[in-house]
């Protein structure tokens, strides 16, 4: 007996949910963090999402009906933003929900390091308002060393989103003694003036929050011993970042 012509639509291994977050994108947003990510990155806040086993198992329909509850919230720039984790490990899944999400009218946004290209990742782009992009570094040693891919990775997702002309906001993360530098700074701000798609620039601080989750799982924190930056900091590289 043939099984049936139609395919079952994917479920997602959700992390966390967030139903009223302020930070993931534009205006207030039901944030939800996906399990997996084929990174290591020295100033991961969340090793608690490496692995793809554990977290709860939703439908796309189960994500969306939670997200119509808080629409009233959203207003004219919020919406649903699928973040991790790495989204776009569970691409299929992903794509059902921003597909769904049209179809009631709340905006999608996608917070992604830009690891991967593939069939699944194109469609769910196809779905997708915004882009989150994570440049960590701007230089290919930096990125290899203390991420675990290289520049070029991330730069061939922008250059996709570039080409399908959405709307892209590129972040990165301060971290003192690394990336702090003008000249990092420039280059980000090169890569930006680069590609359309990007419209803003987000420089957030480095901070040691999640030692307490790095403790409790008995792994070491690999950047535990770097300085968080300092509001002047902060506020010197945004003003570089604008000149």
């Amino acid at each position: 007996m043939k099984g049936s012509l139609h395919s079952v639509a994917p479920l997602g291994t959700v992390h966390a949910i967030q139903s009223l977050g302020t930070v993931d994108g534009p205006g207030v947003r039901f944030v939800v963090f996906l399990k997996g990510c084929p990174l290591r990155c020295g100033c991961c806040h969340n090793p608690d999402t490496w692995s793809d086993e554990g977290g709860t198992r939703y439908s796309a329909q189960d994500i969306v009906d939670k997200a119509v509850r808080y629409r009233e919230y959203f207003g004219k720039e919020g919406g649903i933003t699928l973040s991790g984790g790495e989204p776009l490990l569970q691409a299929e899944f992903a794509c059902e929900v921003f597909r769904l999400c049209h179809q009631v009218g709340i905006h999608t946004c996608l917070d992604t390091a830009g690891t991967l290209w593939n069939d699944a990742v194109q469609a769910l782009l196809s779905e997708t308002d915004r882009i989150l992009l994570d440049i960590k570094y701007t230089t290919d040693p930096q990125y290899r060393k203390y991420a675990g891919c290289g520049l070029d990775v991330p730069l061939a997702f922008l250059r996709h989103a570039d080409e399908a002309s959405i709307p892209v906001t590129l972040r990165q993360v301060i971290i003192p003694t690394l990336n702090d530098t003008p000249s990092s700074i420039h280059e980000l701000r090169r890569i930006a003036d680069a590609h359309s798609c990007v419209d803003k620039i987000e420089l957030l601080p480095f901070r040691k929050i999640c030692q307490t989750k790095y403790d409790q799982m008995g792994i070491p924190f690999p950047f535990a011993h770097l300085p968080e930056p300092s509001h002047e900091t902060m506020a010197a590289l945004n003003r570089m970042l604008s000149e």
